[in-house]
């Protein structure tokens, strides 16, 4: 295969890796990346959703023991089976709301403009959120109730937006809702398993017609930078919110949402695709 096809996947395997769990929006990277390197065709969209698939692995294998204790819990242990109904509560309002309006917004809104506008917007949604003062009510995973997960899944439903970030809209929601900032990120993870799962499922199957066997070096290259930058980058957005709030994120939504507005209105970079 094609070196520079390879080279291709490989970055766009570590965007996809470090940008899936932070707030800063994956897919908005991914829109951005993918027309810088020309690699936004429905062969490259494709592309995507397997990269995106190995992500998730990486957030199983870091949770792997959680997971396992859950499954193993079921029937025993009422937290277990708490944890798991509550992921799935969290999940039902952007499975139901994707399939209803999904189209229509990847239709008008996957464009770069729309991608830097909402880069910005969520950036002043995190600072305010940052500057008010939080009520903690829930310190554990474990004691979230099916009304805070119903809460957290309707925060997710902003993701459908490109440019919002699926964690951030997850993150900040849980913390407004009264759930720590480890509470609300642990619990974003988990949630991400069945959301990103069940969304690549469905692509994959919707656009079999363009798998090819040929395609499998580039799907591997894209799957190992993936699943290895979304590892790292999970376990150090574990520690770092222990010790600091999501504010440098934000300047950094604003930072590079201003760029792409100013290549974009001076036609510096051709954002059209």
């Amino acid at each position: 295969m094609d070196i520079v096809i390879l080279l291709k996947a490989a970055v766009m395997g570590v965007v996809e890796g470090l940008t899936e769990f932070l707030p800063i929006s994956s897919t908005g990277h991914l829109i951005l990346a993918g027309t810088l390197l020309d690699f936004h065709d429905e062969r490259g969209k494709l592309f995507e959703i397997v990269i995106q698939s190995a992500a998730i692995l990486a957030v199983v294998w870091e949770f792997r023991e959680r997971i396992a204790s859950m499954f193993s819990g079921l029937g025993r242990d009422p937290k277990a089976a708490r944890l798991l109904i509550n992921v799935g509560i969290a999940f039902l309002p952007i499975a139901l709301l994707g399939l209803l309006v999904g189209k229509v917004l990847k239709a008008h809104l996957f464009n770069a403009p729309t991608v830097a506008t909402t880069f910005i917007l969520g950036a002043f949604v995190i600072l305010w959120a940052e500057r008010r003062q939080h009520h903690v009510r829930v310190e554990s995973v474990d004691d979230m109730t099916w009304l805070d997960a119903l809460k957290v899944g309707f925060a997710q439903c902003f993701a459908l937006i490109p440019g919002t970030s699926r964690s951030g809209a997850t993150i900040i929601g849980g913390m407004l809702f009264g759930l720590s900032r480890k509470v609300a990120t642990e619990f974003t993870f988990f949630l991400a398993i069945p959301t990103l799962a069940l969304a690549s499922a469905y692509s994959l199957w919707k656009d079999r017609a363009l798998l090819s066997v040929d395609d499998l070096g580039m799907w591997t290259v894209g799957m190992v930078t993936s699943f290895i930058s979304a590892f790292f980058c999970v376990r150090w957005l574990l520690r770092y919110i222990s010790t600091h709030s999501f504010v440098p994120f934000a300047w950094y939504r604003i930072a590079f949402g201003l760029i792409v507005l100013v290549t974009w209105w001076t036609g510096t970079v051709n954002w059209s695709a």
